[in-house]
C-alpha cells in the first residue's frame, strides 16, 4: 500500500487545490503543514525543493506543485 505525504504551508493555493484533488480521488494522504511544523524545512531544502506543494511516496515517486497530469496516477 502506497504511504503518501503532503507537504503544504498556510494560504497556498496550489497546496488547496492539491489537496482537493486527491480528496475527490478519494487518496488518503498525510499532510505535514509547514509552517505548523518547521522542522520540515530544512529536510525539504535537502532534498532540492524550494517550494510546496511537495508530495512523497514510500514508492520513491515525488510530485511538486499542482500537478493533477502526475497525481492521476495516484487514484488508480
Amino acid at each position: 500500500m502506497k504511504t503518501i505525504t503532503l507537504y503544504t504551508k498556510n494560504n497556498c493555493p496550489q497546496c488547496k487545490m492539491t489537496k482537493r484533488f486527491l480528496a475527490q480521488k478519494d487518496v488518503t494522504f498525510e499532510e505535514i503543514n509547514i509552517d505548523e511544523q518547521p522542522q520540515y524545512i530544512d529536510w525539504l531544502k535537502e532534498q532540492g525543493h524550494r517550494t510546496v506543494p511537495v508530495l512523497t511516496t514510500n514508492e520513491s515517486m515525488t510530485i511538486v506543485g499542482f500537478r493533477p497530469d502526475q497525481l492521476k496516477a495516484l487514484a488508480v
